[in-house]
């Protein structure tokens, strides 16, 4: 009964810390995430790198410049949404094909 107990904590805590640091990579993937404004900043050395804010690049440290084209195409791992480029290509984590996300239209 002793080591079944032993076990079940063991499992227990083994599926919490798995939780956490999927949950923990998530976070740090949000802040290369595409989002939908007027005002469109990037980073001059990785325009991969978008934000509706102005702020610095987390992968060089850079401050992040107004894009000029508003139209900008992105385009968006279908599996890894996070990961977003102005460039059609592959998703550096599963290879798969970029697609062209769809923006709304704007209200005129």
């Amino acid at each position: 009964m002793q080591v079944l107990k032993m076990l079940m904590m063991t499992v227990l805590t083994i599926l919490t810390l798995s939780v956490f640091a999927q949950d923990s990579t998530n976070q740090k993937a949000k802040p290369h995430r595409q989002q939908s404004g007027k005002n469109m900043y990037s980073c001059p050395m990785h325009p991969d790198v978008t934000s509706s804010k102005p702020g610095k690049c987390p992968k060089c440290g850079m401050k992040l410049v107004k894009s000029r084209n508003e139209h900008t195409k992105i385009y968006s791992c279908p599996m890894h949404p996070e990961v977003t480029s102005s460039k059609p290509g592959k998703c550096p984590k599963c290879d798969m094909i970029l697609k062209e996300k769809k923006e709304d239209s704007p209200n005129k």
